[in-house]
């Protein structure tokens, strides 16, 4: 599945949840609904979100240049924070309403809550099976299906709370429902946050083990020492790796150092799935003339 599919799914998804945000933001003014103004709002985070999937797609596509070593690529890992930021900020706005209106109950429409939330369901799940067909390996376009799952399941509960409203009466059930989607919108912006900060901090992919890579490296014949290890992810599926590795002075005399590259090279692809790897070679007392090792 390529980049080109991803963007088409984006753009369909996009779609689908800029139509429905125009007669619900209408729908839910006219019945004074926090928790359909609070689905809109995630729904607005949604529409903006998936905007900047495909705009950070765009960038993360071109080639590198100039200084750009990497190309754009990372644009996409700053898209999935800004998403997640805009999970909290969206949240907390919405838990201030709230708990005002837990207070101070206003008169809410319960029908239309429920007619639109109901459609809302229906719109989201079409969005979001749309969306799961794209490559959500990506930390980009697992923000924006964060964005979109939540949203779904905001609904559901708009769906429970337009309900209980006409059964009962009781309107609370509006900003209760709407207390639910901001806990949602917390557990997913946590990890969005997480996720694409450990790619800004350079952290090693989750999963990878630095002492398994250390002693697969020294596995290999002729290498005596391994030091300098670094290993970090440039963009979602694009992790990298950077070693200094000592071999033994023979490999240097009698040219046989360019097959142990080969060798530590296929060590990685084959056992850490990391294709984007450089080795520094060097004979065992160059780590004296080294300035600093980390």
């Amino acid at each position: 599945m390529g980049a080109d599919a991803d963007r088409r799914y984006l753009g369909l998804a996009l779609g689908l949840l800029s139509a429905f945000l125009v007669a619900e933001v209408v729908v839910a003014l006219a019945a004074d609904s926090l928790a359909l103004l609070s689905d809109a709002g995630h729904m607005l985070s949604d529409v903006g979100a998936l905007a900047a999937s495909l705009w950070a797609m765009r960038l993360a596509a071109q080639p590198a240049a100039g200084s750009w070593t990497y190309g754009l690529k990372r644009a996409e890992i700053l898209t999935a924070a800004g998403n997640g930021i805009t999970l909290l900020v969206v949240g907390a706005l919405v838990a201030f309403e709230a708990i005002r209106r837990l207070a101070h109950p206003p008169e809410v429409e319960g029908l239309a809550v429920l007619v639109v939330a109901i459609v809302g369901v229906a719109v989201n799940v079409a969005a979001t099976a749309v969306l799961a067909r794209a490559n959500r390996a990506s930390l980009n376009v697992e923000g924006a299906f964060q964005h979109i799952v939540t949203d779904l399941y905001a609904f559901l509960g708009t769906v429970v709370a337009g309900v209980v409203i006409l059964a009962t009466g009781y309107v609370r059930a509006d900003s209760i429902a709407s207390l639910l989607v901001v806990a949602l919108m917390v557990k997913a912006a946590w990890g969005l946050l997480r996720e694409s900060g450990r790619v800004l901090l350079e952290a090693a992919p989750e999963g990878v083990d630095l002492d398994e890579i250390r002693r697969h490296l020294l596995g290999t014949h002729h290498v005596l020492d391994v030091h300098d290890l670094h290993v970090w992810t440039v963009t979602s599926t694009l992790p990298a790796l950077s070693a200094h590795v000592v071999v033994e002075q023979e490999c240097f005399n009698d040219g046989h150092a360019p097959q142990i590259l080969d060798r530590l090279q296929t060590c990685l692809t084959g056992h850490f799935d990391v294709e984007h790897s450089t080795f520094q070679l060097e004979p065992a007392g160059h780590v004296d003339h080294e300035a600093e090792m980390h």
